[in-house]
């Protein structure tokens, strides 16, 4: 049993956890903004656990309640009827205190799974952070908000358990009432030769016999209700539906412009219009250029172009058909996107590279990349080269490195669309130029969009829109910008006086 059932509850386990992983990577942008990631951790890890438990040990133990109880049952009804009846007496008793116990355990449970989450999220956030916790040296407070959490935890802990203590000792103490009812009622019956003593003692044994299974009641009852607030907060997620979907698998070829008509977006938890009745048109194989200071719109520009989320109105269309019509995973691998806040994995500068490949890639094209992106020559003089492994996030590599091995992880794939979201802004000016002329010359030369609030970024762009507050205030080649004497020449002007040396 133990055999066919635990191994069983594993493999279900496993089955749980793939499904839950896989259904998180179909859902959107919104949903991780509205969720922690410590919570999504403890969905996969502990709920999951949770009801590994009841599908293994809980059905188990079940199962031997049931089987024991009928064959107890059986064989004490057939040394009497009368007695029986006498030993089931606290049973009800017993199944009535199950009932109103499993209602509490229940809200207890589902309570310390959730304060479980919120100690994982703070631990979570702590590791990532550790950096600036250092820096602005926040040893006390960061401590203090984990030993609340904790604190809280313990607390919420300990009342499941008090209803557990509670628990065990009644259940134990109704059997202890059935085999004391069975002693006193069977020398009844033994002075009017209705019963043997043998047939007292073999009573004995039977009620024993059920005392295991009965005294699980209350452990497979916790289980089950720990299951059950686990399995609810594992369905709200499994539950949830992405609101961008693949709506075709049709094969699609990312070729002709990209063109913005009458777009607006209004993000839907703050309400806040990000982009007001947007109009432009990207060319094929060209370099565009979007300028625009914090908080214009830009990176909403870049997510509605990714299809992370869908325009609120208006149509992003690829060569005259709505991406919203478009075979989304087809269109996604033929674009790269080197982000603003740069994500290398703790993997060796080989495979973080080669994540961006879509097909396999040797070691020559993975160091023709890291050329491309101007970073090879620093690479080049690691001890282990390609073989060096990077720490979380990249943390032993400095910030220019890390956003070049992101552009090299993109061009890598040979994109026909390439999306630079302000990820030249930890390189200097004369590695800035070198890396865009790199892009530049790529045959056949894809199309390129540059996110950027540095000027000289933007300098080789065929067309340039000027974003503020969600609006194009300004569109054009760099040099009829300067002429309108508006804000990409205002930029401009700051700019260069920020870079003038001091005299």
């Amino acid at each position: 049993m133990r055999q066919t059932i635990i191994v069983m509850s594993r493999w279900i386990e496993f089955d749980m956890k793939q499904a839950i992983y896989s259904h998180y990577q179909t859902l959107d942008v919104d949903f991780y903004k509205r969720n922690r990631i410590g919570d999504l951790m403890n969905r996969i890890s502990e709920d999951v656990g949770q009801v590994r438990m009841y599908l293994g040990p809980g059905v188990m133990y079940s199962v031997n309640l049931i089987v024991l109880t009928i064959f107890s049952l059986y064989q004490m009804i057939q040394i009497s009827g009368k007695l029986t009846l006498f030993a089931l007496i606290p049973l009800p008793l017993m199944s009535f205190l199950i009932y109103k116990v499993s209602n509490k355990i229940n809200v207890a449970s589902k309570n310390v799974q959730e304060e479980q989450s919120h100690i994982s999220t703070l631990a979570q956030e702590t590791f990532s952070g550790i950096r600036l916790i250092k820096a602005y040296s926040q040893f006390g407070p960061t401590a203090l908000r984990m030993e609340v959490a904790a604190n809280q935890y313990k607390s919420k802990s300990m009342h499941l358990v008090l209803i557990n203590a509670l628990f065990m000792p009644t259940i134990m103490l109704l059997i202890g009432l059935s085999t004391l009812i069975v002693i006193y009622v069977g020398g009844v019956l033994t002075e009017t030769n209705q019963l043997s003593l043998g047939g007292i003692v073999a009573f004995i044994f039977y009620v024993n016999n059920l005392t295991w299974p009965f005294v699980s009641i209350g452990w497979v009852t916790s289980i089950i209700q720990r299951a059950e607030a686990s399995q609810q907060r594992i369905n709200e997620f499994l539950e949830t539906k992405p609101t961008i979907v693949n709506p075709t698998d049709t094969p699609f070829t990312l070729q002709g412009p990209i063109a913005f008509q009458n777009v607006n977006y209004t993000y839907s938890n703050t309400g806040i219009q990000a982009l007001k009745a947007l109009n432009f048109e990207i060319p094929e194989g060209k370099q565009f250029g979007i300028l625009g200071r914090t908080g214009s719109g830009k990176s909403s520009i870049l997510n509605l172009i990714g299809r992370h989320f869908d325009p609120s109105s208006g149509e992003v269309l690829i060569n005259g058909v709505s991406l919203s019509k478009l075979n989304l995973n087809a269109y996604r691998t033929q674009l790269a996107v080197v982000p603003q806040e740069v994500f290398l994995f703790s993997d060796t500068i080989r495979n973080n590279v080669a994540f961006g490949a879509v097909e396999p890639v040797s070691d020559e094209d993975i160091i023709a990349a890291l050329k491309q992106a101007h970073v090879w020559h620093n690479i080049e003089e690691f001890p282990d080269k390609l073989d060096t492994q990077l720490g979380e996030l990249g943390v032993n590599l400095s910030g220019g490195q890390k956003q070049r091995i992101s552009i090299a992880r993109a061009l890598i794939r040979n994109p026909k669309l390439l999306i630079l979201d302000d990820c030249l802004s930890a390189v200097d000016t004369e590695t800035e130029e070198i890396i865009l002329n790199e892009i530049k010359s790529l045959t056949p030369a894809p199309s390129t969009i540059i996110v950027s609030h540095r000027i000289s970024t933007l300098r080789h762009c065929e067309q340039i829109i000027v974003l503020e507050e969600g609006e194009i205030k300004e569109k054009g080649r760099p040099e009829e910008l300067m002429k309108l004497k508006g804000i990409y020449y205002e930029m401009y002007i700051q700019q260069l006086n920020e870079d003038k040396p001091e005299q």
